[in-house]
């Protein structure tokens, strides 16, 4: 899921999501932000006990989603996040549209339909040119374990890499 569903903007979010509530798309677009910056304390003292911190999607999501929908341009879907921690690495899980539909529950929300999957792709193309950040791209359509034992590897040599390094703003 693309938001913490448990806090009033989260279940906002939930409902948009499985369509039972309808919102303007900079509205939801603000939402997901804000939903994201509810947990920047958290994140923030977990990060400062030594605890790595993994988040299933982020801005980048967030902004491709929004950037896909046309008549946005991705400098005004970045601009609420700007400031947000930033990430020592992200994860681009790749499998095709194709090979997503196969997959089990999709179609049930919102945003997942083929067509608006593959806007959504050229978004995140865009916004991996940003050479300031660590995008790393696995290939999902690997097995379970395959794809475990890669992203383990990954994440590990990152962690050495990042050791003493100072927690960056994202897009500063």
């Amino acid at each position: 899921s693309p938001a913490d569903r448990t806090t009033e903007i989260g279940q906002l979010i939930s409902s948009y999501l499985v369509r039972e509530k309808n919102l303007e798309d900079h509205t939801i677009h603000l939402l997901f932000s804000a939903n994201r910056w509810e947990h920047v304390p958290m994140i923030k003292e977990k990060l400062h006990q030594g605890i790595t911190v993994v988040v299933d999607r982020y801005a980048f999501s967030g902004v491709a989603f929004t950037s896909a929908k046309g008549n946005f341009c991705l400098d005004w879907c970045k601009q609420p996040d700007v400031g947000l921690p930033k990430p020592d690495l992200i994860l681009f899980l790749q499998l095709s549209p194709e090979e997503a539909a196969e997959r089990g529950n999709f179609g049930r929300e919102r945003y997942e339909s083929s067509s608006f999957q593959e806007k959504v792709l050229q978004s995140f193309y865009c916004l991996m040119e940003d050479k300031t950040l660590n995008w790393k791209t696995v290939d999902a359509s690997k097995s379970i374990e395959d794809l475990h034992r890669e992203i383990k590897s990954i994440a590990e040599e990152t962690m050495q890499e990042v050791q003493n390094k100072p927690l960056g703003e994202l897009w500063k």
